[in-house]
């Protein structure tokens, strides 16, 4: 096979060889060529020039017309010939930009002659074609109502561009073209305009310095000067207002500073005359009889022991656990063993299949070197090593061929596996194991996993227990379909941390619009549940009352950071430790932090009824909350960009997708197709921003959960829920109008168009009345005040307390009375 290979190149290089051949030219046949092309261009020049000097354009208009009437004489320096040619190039061609093709015919003609290389001709033919077609079309857009400057091609190519990009966009092309032109043609560079300019300023400064007087001489050049001036002013000292001009130079010198100090020799005094010196001020001194009284500061006691470790020896490490000290784990046995046997591999199964995909790939030409096959669950890879020479694009573009061969739902590639020298096809397998929640607890990477917030999701292809930590996430989105499993997984998420973790280290606040899939939790409300003061559930099913409790959780937040910062530490695992050994003082405020988890069951329901209201607050609890130990996990149904938007996304990068109905909403949530090929069924890919990982989410049903949640709520519990810290709302504590004599003039007004719509909301009076946002605002809480509206309900509108206008009136009256 290599053979023909070799054979079938060497034809292709004879045959290669035999066409050069053919069109290689004798040095007689460049010479008379290149003579040839550089007399046309001659030609060419002589036919452009005369085009313009005599309008050719108006005046051989008919010649060019009539070539065949010989009766017809061109005005043109070369005739009909030169006419037609400088009609074709010129006037229907690139205009006043044609002059280049002398140019380039006389360049070719002289290379061909003298036999030089045409590798620097091919480049001139490209860039001189490009300035050709640049200046054309610059003509065209600047001199519409000269035809013969810009030619018929630049005229038209100009109004093409227009058309699409506008008069603006074509002079941006035109510039573009031109700069492209400079940079690689000319070769200009910034660099080249900035020596420019630093030689312009250099060669400006020589010039100025030239023309500037020699002010900075040396002083001996004019001390002889200087001292003859001295000796005339002693001779001569009725000279006294002449001012004397050295000849060289320019600058007056005054006689008075020209007077010598000492005029005779006697005044010289030679002995040195010494100033007297000062004493300093001595201090007064104490008389012996006053008294003199020497205090001695107290030393502290040094405590050679350090007070923290001395409590830590009394009394050992605080223990969070203390209150509930009795506290058991709900037990293994409480969960259900849905498959006795493990995983049953069928040889025939695995053998069929893997004979399917080799003749599929096969057919398309594609060999595979090696193949291997790893059972998992519910899913079978099959890893394949293609020959060399294959591209793996032309692999991945099979996966529905294969698909269709194989007979399967959810054939998914993975091309190349990440960490590894092959390329994946999952097949779902024809009779899939269930993944029970106990064989996922019970495994050993679960209960000896050192992590913080630990989560056995299920098993991955290779079988092996998929176990992740929450805290490192530190956020999660999950996603799919209806009836895909996704309460499921939230429930094996809560069910993981119910096995690991004691009621004093976490709480969770559990968020439930459809009031059905979370409600079992509430047996273990006092264990490890979280939720607002004077709330009966602990569990959310209210829209309304989510809004205080995501802004309640920012105040928790906030007054966790600052205890961080009293504490001097960076997250929430250094401060339990500090506050453990017994460093930090609970009379200071300090207190032992357990973990929040936050479980938001359809997100979608939430954006829709609160909107901006829910989000904020989300999206400040996802950027922020890490380090404080507050995670959350949202799931959705509805995996959709006004539900899962860029700020949400960008706070949570783990993420997990079960099986959705469409590629957009896979890259929605996962940023990459492949969910929507998933088989259902608990079904799922994982990514934490890196790869992407198959696993088959652990079942765990109603019965099941019920009976952990029994066993946990039966025990001893904290005498309340975990309270967050009350939240006040923007309406809350406000100084109501109950003044009447301060009412609004439109106060009756607006009471009776509220009344009447039965709905108490600002922007109901604004409407009506036609007033501004502060003042309906203003009404509101007069009408509040009075009680004829309801309190504050967050998005909704208030509740209207008067029936009709009856019984308004009948308000106003009892009031007047």
């Amino acid at each position: 096979m290599a053979k023909n290979k070799k054979e079938t190149v060497d034809k292709k290089n004879e045959k290669q060889e035999g066409v050069k051949r053919s069109f290689k030219m004798s040095k007689q046949q460049r010479f008379v060529l290149g003579c040839l092309l550089v007399l046309f261009s001659i030609a060419l020049l002589v036919a452009f020039i005369s085009f313009y000097v005599n309008g050719q354009w108006q005046n051989d208009q008919s010649v060019v017309n009539q070539l065949g009437d010989r009766t017809e004489v061109a005005e043109n320096w070369l005739g009909k010939f030169g006419a037609y040619l400088a009609d074709l190039i010129i006037y229907r061609g690139f205009g006043l930009a044609s002059f280049i093709f002398v140019r380039l015919f006389f360049l070719t003609g002289m290379f061909l002659a003298l036999e030089l290389s045409t590798q620097k001709l091919k480049n001139t033919w490209f860039w001189d074609i490009f300035a050709i077609i640049v200046v054309s079309v610059l003509f065209g857009f600047f001199a519409t109502s000269a035809p013969e400057l810009g030619g018929t091609i630049g005229y038209e190519l100009n109004l093409f561009l227009q058309d699409y990009i506008g008069k603006t966009g074509t002079l941006l092309t035109l510039l573009f073209g031109l700069i492209i032109y400079l940079i690689f043609k000319i070769k200009l560079s910034p660099e080249k305009i900035q020596s420019y300019f630093d030689s312009t300023k250099k060669e400006f400064k020589s010039e100025l310095n030239t023309l500037k007087p020699a002010v900075n001489e040396p002083e001996s050049a004019y001390n002889l000067e200087e001292f003859a001036i001295k000796e005339e002013v002693e001779s001569d000292p009725e000279i006294d207002d002449i001012h004397i001009k050295t000849v060289d130079t320019q600058f007056e010198l005054n006689k008075e500073a020209l007077k010598p100090t000492i005029s005779h020799s006697s005044e010289i005094e030679l002995n040195p005359v010494l100033k007297p010196i000062t004493p300093k001020q001595e201090l007064p001194l104490v008389s012996p009889d006053e008294a003199f009284v020497i205090e001695k500061a107290e030393e502290e006691d040094i405590i050679e022991e350090n007070l923290a470790s001395r409590l830590v020896a009394d009394f050992g490490l605080f223990d969070p656990t203390l209150d509930l000290s009795n506290y058991k784990f709900p037990t293994i046995d409480l969960l259900k063993e849905y498959s006795t046997g493990g995983i049953t591999i069928n040889q025939e199964e695995l053998e069929e299949n893997k004979n399917r995909i080799v003749d599929t790939l096969r057919n398309y030409k594609i060999e595979i070197a090696q193949i291997k096959a790893t059972v998992g669950p519910s899913v079978t890879l099959y890893e394949i090593v293609p020959e060399a020479g294959i591209r793996i694009s032309k692999i991945k573009s099979l996966e529905d061929d294969i698909a269709l061969s194989l007979s399967a739902l959810g054939i998914r590639i993975i091309a190349p596996i990440p960490g590894k020298g092959t390329i994946g096809i999952e097949v779902p397998n024809k009779n899939p194991t269930m993944v029970s929640m106990k064989s996922v607890i019970g495994a050993a990477k679960f209960q000896e996993a050192e992590m913080e917030l630990p989560i056995a999701l299920g098993k991955t292809i290779s079988n092996e227990t998929f176990v992740v930590d929450l805290a490192k996430m530190p956020h999660l989105l999950m996603a799919g379909a209806t009836g895909q499993g996704k309460s499921v997984g939230l429930n094996a998420v809560l069910t993981s941390l119910l096995y690991k973790k004691h009621p004093a280290e976490v709480k969770f606040v559990l968020v439930d619009p459809k009031k059905v899939e979370l409600t079992l939790f509430n047996k273990i409300e006092r264990h490890y549940l979280a939720k607002l003061p004077d709330t009966e559930d602990a569990i959310i099913t209210d829209n309304a009352k989510v809004v205080n409790t995501l802004n309640s959780l920012c105040t928790e937040m906030d007054n966790r950071y600052s205890l961080l910062k009293d504490a001097m530490v960076r997250n929430i695992k250094e401060y339990n430790d500090k506050f453990k050994s017994r460093k930090l003082n609970p009379e200071a405020g300090h207190r032992f932090l357990p973990y929040i988890v936050l479980v938001v069951d359809e997100f979608a329901d939430l954006i829709m009824t609160a909107g901006k209201e829910v989000e904020v607050p989300i999206a400040r609890l996802a950027q922020l909350a890490r380090a404080i130990g507050i995670h959350l996990i949202i799931a959705t149904q509805r995996p959709s960009v006004n539900v899962i938007t860029g700020l949400i996304k960008a706070n949570f990068p783990a993420r997990i997708a079960f099986r959705v109905t469409s590629k957009i909403d896979s890259r929605t949530i996962l940023d990459t197709q492949g969910a929507d090929q998933l088989i259902g069924r608990g079904d799922l890919l994982y990514t934490n921003g890196n790869d992407v990982i198959r696993v088959q989410c652990a079942f765990i049903d109603t019965p099941e959960v019920e009976k952990i949640t029994d066993f946990i709520g039966g025990q001893k519990a904290y005498a309340t829920a975990y309270l967050l810290p009350e939240f006040v709302g923007e309406e809350s504590g406000i100084n109501l109008d109950i003044d009447i004599s301060e009412r609004d003039t439109l106060f009756r007004e607006a009471a009776e168009i509220i009344v009447n719509a039965q709905q108490g909301s600002a922007s109901l009076l604004q409407r009506k009345l036609k007033l501004g946002y502060n003042r309906a605002g203003r009404l509101i809480d007069q009408l509040e005040a009075a009680g004829i509206v309801g309190p504050f309900e967050g998005s909704k509108a208030r509740s209207v307390n008067i029936l009709d206008l009856n019984a308004l009136d009948q308000f106003f009256n009892n009031e007047q009375n």
